[in-house]
């Protein structure tokens, strides 16, 4: 079943290349496969970041497969636990997902990567949300743009259909990096090694109260955060890492985290 998901472990990094016939669009059937392994992901301990990536250079993936849509697959139907793409919807995955965005990245394929934590694209990549023109409507992207861009900019992407370059995305603080295509696995590599030198639990309780604290008060948020309600927050800070982070300064040298 898996076999359309190239799946590596390089270190602390789980590396997952999405090669499915045509395109990398996927079905609800692939979808619950991703949703599997990333939630493989979120269980294992010994792994800290996951790169999310398609093979070749054409295609990131062209989104939900029309095949299964004309074949009847329903739009609300059941694609997994993580949603559309296996992470969308996986509220509790609290480790960094970068996706490398290797070519066309259409309708869905574009929307999972508005859940991403990092998106680092090649120079040739493009973007676009062509719904509107074939009778339905973006359910993520009509969620997150708005949050991330001015009411205009985002109607923009969600009515006109329209091709976006990575460079456009890139100055609109969508995507984070553009390199050319040769460099894109290697800048998404680096980039999670980065993370890799973080504290694990810091990183889970940052994107805990990211996710506990949208569309929050100030006010509303450090009630939050001071109920002692948020689980990944106060493993955090009474962890040996929150010390260990305090002392390896004091003594300068690099922490040594054991994520607890």
């Amino acid at each position: 079943m898996r076999d359309f998901l190239k799946i590596s472990r390089n270190g602390e990094v789980l590396e997952i290349i999405l090669d499915r016939p045509k395109a990398n669009a996927l079905d609800a059937p692939a979808s619950q496969e991703m949703g599997r392994v990333f939630a493989e992901f979120r269980d294992d301990p010994d792994l800290r970041v996951a790169i999310l990536t398609g093979a070749g250079d054409r295609f990131f993936s062209a989104g939900w497969d029309l095949n299964a849509v004309a074949g009847g697959e329903e739009y609300l139907g059941d694609f997994g636990e993580g949603g559309f793409g296996g992470f969308v919807e996986m509220s509790d995955l609290l480790k960094p997902v970068i996706c490398a965005v290797n070519g066309m990245a259409v309708g869905a394929g574009f929307e999972m990567l508005l859940r991403a934590d990092f998106i680092v694209a090649a120079e040739h990549a493009r973007f676009m949300l062509p719904e509107a023109r074939i009778g339905v409507a973006p359910d993520v992207g009509t969620f997150m743009l708005p949050k991330l861009l001015p009411r205009q900019k985002a109607f923009e992407i969600l009515m006109t259909g329209r091709e976006f370059s990575a460079d456009e995305l890139a100055s609109l603080g969508i995507v984070n990096t553009v390199v050319p295509g040769d460099r894109l696995m290697s800048e998404a590599r680096t980039l999670a090694g980065d993370l890799c030198r973080a504290a694990p639990l810091s990183l889970a309780a940052i994107k805990e109260a990211v996710h506990n604290t949208e569309g929050l008060s100030f006010e509303e948020c450090y009630r939050g955060m001071r109920s002692r309600s948020w689980p990944a927050f106060m493993k955090m800070i009474d962890s040996d890492d929150s010390r260990e982070g305090a002392k390896a300064f004091v003594e300068k040298r690099e922490p040594e985290w054991k994520g607890k």
